[in-house]
């Protein structure tokens, strides 16, 4: 799914209103609305990274194969900080290495995350132990040979929709913590409709028992009966926070779906209990990091 997920134009915490409110579609409230962009960039490779040997990094950054750099390095063509390198030697990102004289401009390799998106259906709960041994969102997932899938935040177990996975410690903090503010967007359905004084007091905050509360927008997606739907945004997700808005105005939410997390929409086809696996660009998008030219270099091949 090329590019269908992440959305080009996403804006920390600021999303228009629809100019016509409509019902939602079925496909919609089974699926969540079409394409979603990049959020703010970390740097790649910094001074912390781990060293690593010389040849490969030379490799990597293109000055030529690893059996040419390790008969470069015998013929002492290249040096390490101003003295002649060895075979086997390790470098960083601060250290000067001239090949023939000249300086060259290291490629370190990036380590790029694995994100899977998840369509969490109702009655899964996101922990991995349970003493009422219900089903949980991580039997759901793909076996990892080294480290373990990290939930990028959590959604209740009458919660439905969008569920990020990384494999990645550092990007699930990164989504989650608060002073990033990515919005999420959420499809709510009430028992009742909001008056514009209730709609004015969800978006300009309301007092819950652990701090105040508001969503940056709210858009009336149409209804039949007593039920009514809503397309809600914000930018936290403290436990239960949008249902306990909602009953804080006298609305019940009886039922509620995630349709995105910061730049990531859910996929249209994605149907409920099913993963799908970002690709490299995508991650690396996600991650706000560099595509590693390996990655490029297996793209171009595969065509």
């Amino acid at each position: 799914m090329k590019g269908s997920w992440i959305l080009s134009n996403y804006r920390k915490s600021s999303r228009p209103r629809p100019a016509t409110p409509r019902p939602p579609k079925a496909e919609e409230l089974r699926h969540g609305p079409g394409p979603a962009a990049a959020p703010k960039r970390r740097g790649g490779a910094g001074a912390d990274a781990e060293p690593e040997r010389l040849q490969k990094v030379l490799a990597q950054t293109g000055v030529a194969s690893r059996r040419e750099v390790e008969e470069m390095i015998g013929a002492g063509r290249i040096s390490v900080n101003g003295e002649i390198a060895t075979i086997g030697q390790k470098i960083g990102p601060l250290d000067r290495v001239r090949v023939n004289g000249k300086l060259v401009n290291l490629q370190f390799a990036i380590k790029v995350p694995r994100v899977l998106v998840y369509h969490k259906p109702d009655g899964e709960i996101v922990s991995r132990d349970d003493p009422e041994g219900r089903v949980s969102v991580f039997d759901r997932l793909p076996v990892l040979r080294r480290g373990r899938w990290i939930a990028v935040g959590r959604l209740d177990v009458n919660t439905s929709g969008l569920l990020l996975f990384t494999n990645d410690g550092e990007l699930a903090n990164r989504l989650m913590h608060p002073r990033y503010e990515l919005e999420r967007e959420y499809a709510a359905r009430l028992l009742g409709s909001l008056d514009e004084s209730q709609i004015e007091l969800l978006k300009n905050g309301i007092q819950l028992e652990d701090g105040i509360a508001r969503f940056n927008e709210i858009s009336d997606a149409g209804g039949e009966g007593v039920n009514h739907w809503y397309h809600v945004t914000i930018s936290e997700g403290r436990n239960r926070e949008v249902r306990r808005m909602f009953e804080a105005v006298g609305l019940t939410v009886s039922r509620l779906m995630r349709l995105r997390y910061g730049p990531v929409r859910l996929p249209a086809r994605l149907k409920r209990g099913m993963w799908q696996e970002m690709d490299v660009r995508e991650a690396c998008a996600l991650a706000g990091i560099p595509v590693p030219q390996s990655a490029i270099a297996r793209e171009r091949k595969s065509r």
